[in-house]
């Protein structure tokens, strides 16, 4: 008899190691990313300064955190946070 090469068996489906992919749902975002990153917020004074010595963020009213480093003035104001300060302490524009 002579020796043939023998192929391969198949082996059964084994799970291969690694990875996985986990989906991650965000209910809480109701704008476009980065929208955000358009406006100007209301955040207290005091936190400003505190923010520009230490470094550290600050939280405006509609929840958004970050290190401010732009000046405001050439941004329009956030919606959430127009809202919230209207509704505290009434319409900026007193009615014109």
């Amino acid at each position: 008899m002579t020796a043939t090469p023998e192929s391969p068996q198949p082996q059964p489906q084994q799970p291969q190691g690694g990875t996985a992919t986990i989906e991650r749902t965000d209910t809480h975002e109701l704008t476009e990313p980065g929208d955000r990153e358009r406006f100007s917020h209301y955040v207290r004074k005091e936190k400003i300064l505190e923010s520009a010595l230490s470094g550290d963020p600050v939280i405006a009213l509609c929840g958004k955190v970050w290190v401010p480093g732009r000046d405001p003035k050439k941004f329009p104001v956030c919606p959430a946070c127009q809202e919230i300060i209207d509704g505290r302490f009434g319409p900026e524009d007193n009615g014109e």
